[in-house]
Order: C-alpha cells, then sequence, then structure tokens
C-alpha cells in the first residue's frame, strides 16, 4: 500500500507477531518546502534517518510488514504527538505548558534540523501545519496502528519495532568512561513500552551480529514506543537506534563502503527478531 506520505510492504505470508515500521527515513523533500526553506539541500537532511528504510526493508521477506515514510522528518515528524506543536514557529499556537521537545524546536512539524540549524526564514501558518498534519501525520498512523492491531488480531500479541539511525556523536557522553563504543541503543522506555523478555531477546539478536547494545540511554524512545507500547494489553514496542557512522557518511549523506555489508548483517537480524514474533505468536501467553 502507498499514500504520498509512506509506503506499507506487506509480507506474502505474514508469519510472525513483528511489525518493522520507519518514520524518519523519508526523503520526498517537497518542492514548495525547499524554496520555503533556509537550508541548502545536504542541510535539511542532516536529521534525516537516512537509508533506514533500505537497511531494513528484507522485513517482508521474513514475513513481517514493513511501514516507511516517504515524506521527511524536517518537513513533518511522524515520531511525535500531533498536538506538538511550536508557537515558535506556527502562527497563532499559544504558549502553554513546558515540552522540551517543543521547546528545542523539534515537534511535530520542526523548527530545527540536526545542530539547532532552522529550517525556516520566519513563521509558518496554521493551516498549513494542519494540512501537513492531516495529509501525512494522520495517514501514516492509520496505518501503523491497522498493522499493529492486525498483528494482535492474528497472533494474540504484536512487537512492533520503530526503527531509527543516531549520529555518532550521540553516542559520546554515554561511552565515556565505558569499554565498547554502544552501536545500538533500545528504547523500552524502561519498561512502560515493552516487557523485558522481548527486549532481551531483540538484544541478543543484534549481540549475536557482533554488534554492541545498550538500553534507554541516551535514546529511551519517543511518541511511537510511549503511544503504541501496551505490553499489558501484549503489545511491545521497542524503538531501535543504529550509529549512522557503521553504514553511511554523515557529512556527504551517502552510504559508506561498509554499506551492503552491513545491511546483509542487518537482515540476519531482521530474520531473528522475526523469529521472535513467531514463537510468541505461538505462546501469546509467554510473557506470563
Amino acid at each position: 500500500m502507498t499514500d504520498h506520505a509512506f509506503h506499507v510492504c506487506h509480507p506474502e505470508r505474514r508469519d510472525t507477531c513483528v511489525v518493522f515500521a520507519s518514520p524518519h527515513s523519508g526523503r520526498a523533500y517537497p518542492r514548495d518546502f525547499l524554496r520555503q526553506s533556509a537550508l541548502d539541500e545536504r542541510a535539511i537532511r542532516s536529521s534525516e534517518d537516512a537509508f533506514v528504510d533500505t537497511l531494513f526493508d528484507t522485513a517482508p521477506c521474513h514475513g513481517a510488514p514493513f511501514i516507511h515514510a516517504l515524506v521527511p522528518r524536517a518537513y513533518i515528524d511522524l515520531n511525535r504527538s500531533e498536538d506538538e506543536l511550536d508557537p515558535a514557529l506556527i502562527e497563532g499556537v499559544p504558549r502553554s505548558g513546558h515540552n522540551p521537545r517543543v521547546a528545542s524546536g523539534l515537534g511535530v512539524v520542526p523548527r530545527v534540523v540536526a545542530g539547532g540549524q532552522a529550517i525556516y526564514r520566519g513563521k509558518i501558518s496554521r493551516a498549513e501545519a494542519d494540512r501537513r498534519i492531516e495529509t501525512c501525520w494522520r495517514p501514516y498512523h492509520a496505518a501503523l496502528r491497522h498493522e499493529v492491531q492486525e498483528a494482535r488480531r492474528l497472533f494474540g500479541q504484536a512487537i512492533l519495532i520503530d526503527c531509527h539511525s543516531m549520529p555518532h556523536e550521540a553516542m559520546d557522553s554515554v561511552a565515556r568512561g565505558r569499554p565498547g563504543r554502544p552501536e545500538v541503543v533500545l528504547g523500552d522506555r524502561f519498561g512502560a513500552a515493552a516487557q523485558d523478555w522481548v527486549v532481551a531477546l531483540v538484544e541478543d539478536a543484534f549481540s549475536r551480529a557482533g554488534l554492541r547494545v545498550a538500553r534507554n540511554a541516551p535514546f529511551a524512545g519517543a511518541y511511537i514506543a510511549q503511544h503504541y507500547g501496551r505490553p499489558a494489553a501484549g503489545v511491545h514496542a521497542i524503538q531501535v537506534e543504529i550509529d549512522r557512522s557503521l553504514y553511511m557518511n554523515e557529512r556527504t549523506v551517502r552510504p559508506n563502503t561498509r554499506f551492503a555489508a552491513f545491511r546483509r548483517l542487518l537482515d540476519g537480524v531482521i530474520a531473528d527478531i522475526a523469529r521472535i514474533g513467531r514463537a510468541a505468536g505461538e505462546n501469546p501467553l509467554a510473557a506470563e
């Protein structure tokens, strides 16, 4: 299924309760938006999870649906609540209680990209913000919600793997004083979004591939993990952050020489995670 804002790729035979999603890898930048922006074409891509859609696109080969954004994060952030509106960017939005994401310019319609670079020269209209939410945010979440609910219906529970990438420098403070710099961060909102047995098995899948894994620091999971993760109801949501330097040149936003090999490595991880979902689907009370 393809919408202008996202694409859903379904497996020929759905046999696992895992759903893979990538809300930040879209790179279809509207021309009007680029003309509106103060940034050049490379700078505006700095907060994009570039190539994550390609890294995870073998998920349907392993029996799991994969939904990924086509619209870019700088245009609309699908990993924010639709009411996280930034009064510093959007005309007519009243200032309300403090939201650190909105205050830093990272609301549902972002004001900045990586490094705090301003996207716009001024404000945008409330009508424009509402239009992006109506035409991009809501259809994406309707599709994601459907896939999660369908997994729950078919298999008794659902495991949502929310796929992201992180700048290499994001781990500088975490890695300081620790042996081995983490390359993957799993966020389960400290147990609120997924039960530990699920997170432990996903962690093992990455670890067996030779990747160093950390949990919840510095990324514990944002809106999607918080909103969809309902472990008591059999819906587990895990945010996955992968160090971009493993497969791309962050400065040029291009795949590096290790890209193909890393994609093959990740395909094995995807297969292992799909197997977790098969076992969980066969025994929906496994968490008990």
